[in-house]
C-alpha cells in the first residue's frame, strides 16, 4: 500500500458536516479502508476512513470497495494536476474525493449492476448514504455521476464523471470538451490552453488505465 495514507483526521473533516460523520463512524472504522496485497507496483490511494466506515457497515463487495479506490485515486491526480496548472480554480477538492469515492455505491442494491450494464445503481444509490445521515450535497454523486449528458452540472460533479471513465484509460470527448469549456471560463483561460492543460493531466492518469484494470480484477 502507499506509504501515503493520511495521518491525521484533516482528510475528511475540512468541514463540520464530514467532523460530524466522522466522530459518530469512528469506533466502525476499519484498519485497512481497501483490500490489500503486494502484487505490483500500482497501489491506489487510501480511501477516506470516513467512507469505508460507510462502506463495512453497508457490507459493500470487494469488487466495489476495490473499483470506488481506483476512481478515487484517479480523482485526486485529477485535482492535483488541476490545482497545479489552474491556481486560481475553485473547485470542492474534499466533496470530488468523496463523490468518487462513493459514486457506484448504489451497486450494493444491485449487485447485477457491478459487473453488467445498468443505471438503477444511480436512482437508489443516494438513499443508502442519506439513510446513514450523509448529506444531500454529499450523497448526489451517487445519481449525477451518471447524468452528466442531460443535466447542467457543476465542476465538481464533471470530475466525479471524468475520473470514472479515465481512470481505466478512456477518455470521453463530449464530457471533457464541458469541463474546458467551464475551466476556461471560471479561469478566464483560453480554451486552447484549458484544453491542453487538461489532456496533459488525463493522459497521465489514462495511461496506468491497465494497471488498475488489474488490480481491481485481482479483487473480485
Amino acid at each position: 500500500m502507499n506509504t501515503n495514507e493520511d495521518s491525521s483526521e484533516e482528510y475528511f473533516c475540512h468541514s463540520e458536516l464530514l467532523a460530524d460523520l466522522f466522530v459518530r463512524f469512528q469506533d466502525h472504522l476499519p484498519r485497512q479502508p481497501i483490500p490489500h496485497v503486494e502484487d505490483g507496483d500500482y497501489q491506489p490511494r487510501w480511501l477516506p476512513k470516513i467512507v469505508a466506515s460507510l462502506l463495512n457497515q453497508l457490507d459493500a463487495p470487494p469488487r466495489l470497495v476495490a473499483h470506488l479506490a481506483l476512481v478515487h485515486d484517479a480523482a485526486i491526480e485529477i485535482i492535483d494536476g488541476l490545482l497545479a496548472a489552474f491556481p486560481h480554480i475553485k473547485i470542492d477538492a474534499e466533496a470530488i474525493r468523496f463523490g468518487a469515492a462513493t459514486h457506484d455505491l448504489g451497486k450494493i442494491k444491485h449487485p447485477n449492476e457491478l459487473t453488467g450494464p445498468g443505471n438503477q445503481h444511480e436512482i437508489d444509490g443516494a438513499s443508502l448514504l442519506t439513510d446513514l445521515d450523509v448529506p444531500d450535497h454529499l450523497a448526489r454523486f451517487t445519481r449525477t455521476h451518471g447524468a452528466w449528458s442531460t443535466e447542467s452540472l457543476p465542476l465538481e460533479d464533471l470530475l466525479v464523471a471524468l475520473s470514472d471513465a479515465v481512470w481505466k484509460g478512456k477518455r470521453l470527448e463530449e464530457l471533457e470538451s464541458l469541463i474546458v469549456a467551464t475551466i476556461a471560463q471560471s479561469t478566464e483561460t483560453e480554451a486552447w490552453e484549458t484544453f491542453s492543460q487538461l489532456d496533459g493531466v488525463l493522459e497521465q492518469v489514462a495511461s496506468r488505465g491497465d494497471e488498475r484494470l488489474a488490480w481491481q480484477s485481482r479483487r473480485g
